[in-house]
């Protein structure tokens, strides 16, 4: 707590308004007033009357656009869910912050800028963790822990749907403080789970506002962005990465499963971690799923059960026993289309759906197939395979820079543009211009469909795979080969036959003089002269 207290003292010192944007909601706009007026639009230095830093030209109060156009069939619930046209159920009012400033009051600089201006250009690289020293290793296992037990300095969650926020009394919004990675988890929870119909009705399954569908990359891209900046903030580092995981190495190993990194196998329990590891002390949050289905809560800030992993220990399913591999990366980044009608898990030909795994590597959908992201995570049987509480296992954070990275990759080669991002009749949540569930202030998925070092602040370090020769193409080039090293030997018994015969030649000709012509003695004696001349 003290070092928290010197932390906090040392970043406001250094920085007014220093409040990161985030979601679900700034603590200081959920009071009654501030719920009832749909407005959160607060001031970076906290001065009244200055919303959003407007006196400076940091930004302004708006009024916040969502998304209108038609979405999937996949959601037939209209109107019965917080979530849908986010945020507007909360708030209709928000900061829109100018140039590289940001911030849900506009008092922070983009990702990948400093300076008291936010004009000066940081590096900011994640890198593969196993290329990492152990003191890097070391201090990203401690960095992670450390944002497990930090409260979130600026965000609180809401654990109640909107119709009970007030709480009993009608004037006790229900909203309470999570850490800084359990709000990293509580995020992906709130975006998955099941739609409330109401006492006693089945709660609605099929809707899912980060996954099956093409704000997959999107929104999980934001979400480690997220995690990113906040943990930058807690460390004072505004250089810190994130690493990321190479899952796409085959066989049945998992390589980052060791106490010095993610946590070894339990010795005891086959599916448990090492009592070595610090993450054997983590608990999980958003576990308890009936209950929210049951009775319309939400989960909130209270920790349960141990991770569980298992890694390649499901052998009812042998298909998710073994880990991707290189060349089903290779496959994923060859194909040319973002994504296909649907816009769904059964799409096929689609980039978006192969790297979400649930197409083949080579893009055609098969309901029995489960590839790349979803053979990583389903491969870890345990806690990370199961989607509400996957982000509960560190391992995710690693699986999920991959991702990106896999993502930002394939933007770089295809070079897209935004137009083919589907603007309407994708899943609930994930048309072009829907603002991604539950992020503060509102982002598009269009803000996150662009290449990453130009313009999210933050780059890769990859050494991609390069594709396998097919059996043909070996075949041609053997035999292409083979043409080439005859005719190389034929040219240098060729040049040897020509060269004997040179010498052969250069030998023989004292006995062959009479034949050829000679100079006069006229000549010769002219010579001699010239010569002595």
């Amino acid at each position: 707590m003290q070092h928290q207290s010197v932390w906090r003292a040392g970043l406001l010192v250094a920085v007014l308004g220093v409040s990161l944007t985030r979601a679900q909601f700034p603590r200081e706009c959920v009071t009654a007033a501030g719920l009832r007026s749909g407005q959160c639009c607060p001031s970076p230095g906290g001065a009244a009357g200055d919303e959003c830093g407007a006196s400076t030209g940091r930004g302004q109060c708006v009024s916040i656009a969502a998304d209108q156009r038609r979405h999937g069939p996949q959601y037939p619930h209209d109107g019965r869910d917080d979530r849908e046209r986010w945020p507007l159920r909360f708030f209709n009012r928000t900061c829109r912050c100018s140039g590289n400033f940001t911030g849900y009051d506009c008092g922070r600089c983009r990702h990948g800028v400093t300076g008291p201006n936010c004009d000066q250009r940081i590096s900011v690289v994640r890198r593969n963790v196993m290329m990492m020293s152990a003191a890097e290793k070391q201090a990203f296992v401690n960095a992670l822990d450390q944002a497990k037990r930090t409260v979130h300095p600026d965000l609180v969650i809401c654990t109640r749907r909107y119709q009970e926020v007030f709480g009993s009394d009608g004037n006790t919004p229900q909203f309470e403080n999570v850490t800084i990675y359990n709000y990293f988890v509580w995020t992906h929870y709130y975006s998955v789970s099941k739609t409330y119909l109401g006492p006693g009705q089945a709660s609605f399954g099929g809707v899912d506002f980060s996954h099956e569908g093409p704000g997959f990359v999107t929104w999980h891209r934001y979400h480690l962005l997220q995690l990113e900046r906040d943990m930058q903030d807690m460390l004072g580092d505004d250089t810190f990465a994130l690493p990321y995981w190479n899952f796409a190495i085959g066989g049945s190993e998992c390589d980052i499963c060791t106490d010095d990194l993610l946590g070894a196998r339990s010795s005891f329990d086959m599916a448990s971690l090492s009592p070595n590891s610090v993450f054997a002390q983590w608990r999980v949050i958003c576990e308890s799923v009936e209950d929210y289905d049951n009775m319309g809560t939400i989960c909130n800030n209270s920790e349960t059960s141990p991770i569980r992993r298992n890694p390649a220990g499901n052998v009812a399913r042998p298909m998710v026993q073994r880990l991707p591999e290189p060349q089903d990366v290779v496959d994923c980044l060859e194909l040319n289309t973002f994504d296909t009608p649907p816009y769904y898990s059964t799409s096929s030909e689609s980039f978006r759906n192969t790297i979400e795994g649930y197409s083949a590597p080579q893009g055609m959908y098969d309901p029995v197939v489960r590839s790349l992201h979803n053979l990583a995570h389903l491969f870890l049987n345990g806690t990370g395979g199961q989607t509400h509480l996957s982000p509960n296992d560190p391992i995710f954070v690693l699986l999920h820079t991959f991702t990106d990275a896999i993502f930002d990759e394939w933007l770089g080669r295809h070079s897209p543009g935004e137009a083919v991002y589907p603007e309407e009749n994708a899943p609930i949540g994930h048309n072009r211009q829907f603002n991604m569930v539950p992020f503060w202030p509102p982002i598009t998925n269009a803000e996150m469909f662009v290449p990453a070092p130009q313009n999210l602040g933050y780059s890769y370090e990859v050494e991609w795979p390069t594709r396998a020769y097919t059996l043909s193409e070996i075949i041609t080039i053997a035999i292409v080969g083979a043409v080439l090293v005859v005719a190389v030997v034929c040219g240098v018994i060729a040049c040897a036959v020509r060269a004997r015969s040179y010498r052969s030649a250069e030998a023989l000709e004292p006995l062959l003089g009479e034949t050829f012509r000679r100079y006069s003695e006229d000549e010769r004696r002219m010579d001699k002269s010239q010569s002595v001349v």
